[in-house]
């Protein structure tokens, strides 16, 4: 699936739900089942800068698209990052890069955050971009 069907897919499962009460509990549900990080890459460099809650990820490269490994200690933050792992991994990196984010307004996900967590999100997308670019780098 490419990144424009897979954040399609996110758009359509939040459209089902009536209010934020919903959304927040399917996040959490996202967040359940989130790639995790081995523990040996919960480090200082793989912390995402910016963000209330711990949030680790972890690329790496498998053939010509990254895979992304995640974790927090926040539910809500893992069930965002969860979303954005979703949408980009198993992706090939210059994807990454020139994806546009527009899906997180259209389900509403920013105005539904504290301007601390909305900043985090914001971060995570730079990060998940920061790696494809490093990794765009080492396939040219």
């Amino acid at each position: 699936m490419t990144i424009q069907e897979k954040q399609q897919e996110v758009i359509d499962e939040f459209s089902m739900f009536d209010d934020w009460m919903q959304r927040y509990e399917y996040m959490i549900e996202l967040g359940k089942s989130l790639p995790l990080i081995d523990e040996k890459y919960k480090i200082d460099e793989n912390l995402i800068k910016g963000c209330q809650s711990k949030v680790w990820v972890h690329a790496e490269l498998e053939g010509n698209k990254l895979a992304f490994t995640a974790d927090s200690d926040a539910i809500i933050t893992k069930g965002i990052v969860a979303i954005l792992i979703r949408v980009f991994s198993e992706q090939h990196p210059s994807e990454i890069i020139e994806a546009d984010t527009k899906f997180i307004d259209e389900i509403g996900l920013k105005e539904h955050l504290s301007p601390t967590r909305a900043n985090g999100l914001v971060s995570m997308i730079k990060q998940l971009k920061m790696y494809a670019l490093a990794y765009q780098t080492q396939l040219n």
